[in-house]
């Protein structure tokens, strides 16, 4: 697993990781911002106004209304990226990560009416009688380009795991066992239960089924963040202050978090952005191919309002929690995962300048910082390392009050371990113990402590795994979709059942497996579908404008 999870890094170093991937991505959003005029500005209440009409939809061939298109693409954005994935980001790269998941949501909002405007136009009618459209459709009937249409068809497949399932349930899991101490296994099995009964329904239960799903909790997740932010009100603008201060600096060392390079924030901030709103992966094109409309632009209009809602509005309150309360620099106990947990040679301390800026230099990669795994053997005693000479790093923190137990027993507990620990390049060897301590958390367990700093105390908890029960399920919901869309396209109808009962396994398995190893699939995956996805937008460029040039004069 240790090989696959390094795998993976590499893959993400050259993909999504890579210094050129935020540029290509924002490079696109800005390029169509100018070469349609700023449609995210200039047509953004007749935005609105055509969602709410849904006039043009009543005799048109589809399977859902505006409204639903729109929920529908919007539960498969507002979810884990919106809880867990602002708090991931926000951990990476302090406040200004913020700034670029917003620079990403505004140029993003003109890439995704273009992306849903050429799907939409391209869609085909399936056996079934239902609509299925998306990237692989323009790519392959627009461009003429077979094999980049399947390949992008096999990530949408891929990623409707590492995107749409995994992460999703992982989170779900994780909260449900940190509030209500359910097991995840139980966890995972009960949604993955709900969530076949779901799919099972095709596009119109699950349009249905998002269209009352998304405002609800919407709500109830906005209620609990009001608490927080209100009780921390005069941190609100120092927060602010902070996102705009840093955004082009980089973030500085603050209590347990070490800091973080401008390229760091920079790229950690716009692949954060883009896995909350989507924008240019192509996903949300899927879910709008479905809407009655006779006008493909009117459809593009209506998606341009998802990077405004997913990401200005949701994500921002989440941020705004987080870093008004505090705790994105607080360590809290907790168990370690491997893939997050380094040893390094030496003493270090957070509490010294010089050793703060030695350990960010080698978290971020920089020459200089003498800093060196560490290699050798550690004496335990009751749980407790009595060796010196090393630094125990997890979570991008020093770990402290460390403890070491041997594997849970029968009882399900686990003996306070002694003996030898054995260390090889950083890496804890001996893969039959668990370390648990203090350090610096991430994603939706970041989120959960935020909320509990608010007006409504431990009950902020609850919100927060309820909230993300509902938005994460709901993702995956409209993920499972996306998903058979492409299977349809690369195999056509049969392979639609197959293609769920692995989705809804894949969802169980899911629960109880390696967080950080999780979300490093779903890094990959949104890579290889949006590095195609926006080449082929670029090339649609003219065709593109001139919809919307001939919609505006008829309209």
């Amino acid at each position: 697993m240790d090989v696959f999870n390094q795998l993976l890094l590499a893959m993400d170093q050259y993909l999504g990781g890579a210094f050129w991937f935020p540029y290509l991505l924002l490079g696109t959003g800005l390029f169509f911002s100018i070469y349609l005029g700023l449609p995210q500005l200039r047509y953004f209440g007749r935005a609105w106004r055509v969602l709410r009409a849904d006039k043009d939809s009543r005799d048109a061939a589809g399977d859902t209304s505006h409204y639903q298109a729109l929920t529908t693409a919007l539960s498969g954005t507002v979810g884990t990226g919106n809880i867990g994935g602002v708090a991931l980001a926000i951990y990476l790269g302090g406040p200004a990560a913020l700034f670029w998941m917003w620079a990403t949501a505004f140029f993003g909002m003109t890439t995704k009416f273009v992306e849903v405007s050429l799907a939409h136009k391209y869609r085909e009618s399936t056996a079934d009688g239902t609509m299925a459209g998306g990237p692989m459709y323009y790519m392959d009937k627009g461009l003429n380009m077979k094999p980049v249409a399947v390949l992008f068809a096999l990530a949408t497949v891929l990623s409707s795991f590492g995107s749409g399932s995994l992460p999703q349930i992982n989170n779900i899991a994780q909260a449900m066992n940190s509030t209500f101490g359910i097991d995840t296994v139980v966890t995972g099995a009960v949604a993955a239960v709900c969530l076949a009964l779901v799919i099972i329904g095709g596009i119109r239960r699950i349009a249905a089924f998002t269209a009352s799903v998304v405002p609800a909790m919407a709500v109830l997740y906005l209620i609990g963040a009001a608490g927080v932010i209100l009780a921390n009100l005069d941190n609100i603008l120092p927060s602010l202050g902070a996102v705009f201060r840093d955004a082009f600096t980089g973030s500085a060392a603050s209590g347990g978090f070490l800091g973080a390079t401008f390229a760091y924030v920079f790229n950690r901030g716009v692949n954060r952005g883009l896995y909350s709103n989507e924008a240019g992966q192509g996903s949300a094109p899927i879910a709008h191919a479905s809407a009655r409309t006779k006008e493909p632009v009117s459809e593009g209009l209506v998606s341009l309002l998802e990077p405004f809602i997913d990401t200005i509005v949701i994500c921002t309150i989440t941020g705004l929690v987080i870093l008004s309360s505090g705790v994105w620099t607080e360590k809290f106990e907790n168990r370690f995962q491997r893939t997050d947990t380094m040893v390094v040679a030496g003493a270090y301390s957070d509490q010294s300048e010089a050793d703060r800026q030695a350990l960010f230099q080698y978290l971020s990669g920089l020459e200089g910082h003498g800093v060196e795994p560490y290699s050798g053997v550690i004496t335990v005693q009751q749980g407790v390392p009595r060796s010196t000479g090393f630094t125990v790093l997890h979570a991008r923190s020093i770990a402290e009050d460390i403890r070491i137990y041997q594997p849970a027993n029968d009882s399900g507990e686990g003996a306070l371990f002694s003996g030898q620990l054995h260390v090889v390049d950083g890496a804890v060897a001996d893969t039959d113990v668990i370390l648990e301590g203090r350090s610096l958390i991430h994603s939706a367990s970041l989120t959960t402590e935020a909320f509990a700093r608010g007006y409504f105390g431990d009950y902020g908890k609850i919100i927060v795994a309820i909230g993300l029960m509902l938005f994460a399920f709901s993702t995956s919901v409209s993920w499972s979709y996306y998903g058979d869309r492409a299977v349809i396209y690369l195999v056509g109808e049969r392979g639609v059942m197959p293609y769920r009962i692995v989705f809804v396994i894949a969802f169980f398995f899911a629960a109880f497996s390696d967080t950080s190893l999780i979300w490093n699939i779903a890094m990959v995956t949104v890579a290889l579908m949006t590095i195609p996805n926006v080449i082929a937008l670029l090339l649609m460029r003219k065709e593109v404008k001139a919809m919307l040039n001939d919609y505006i004069a008829r309209h």
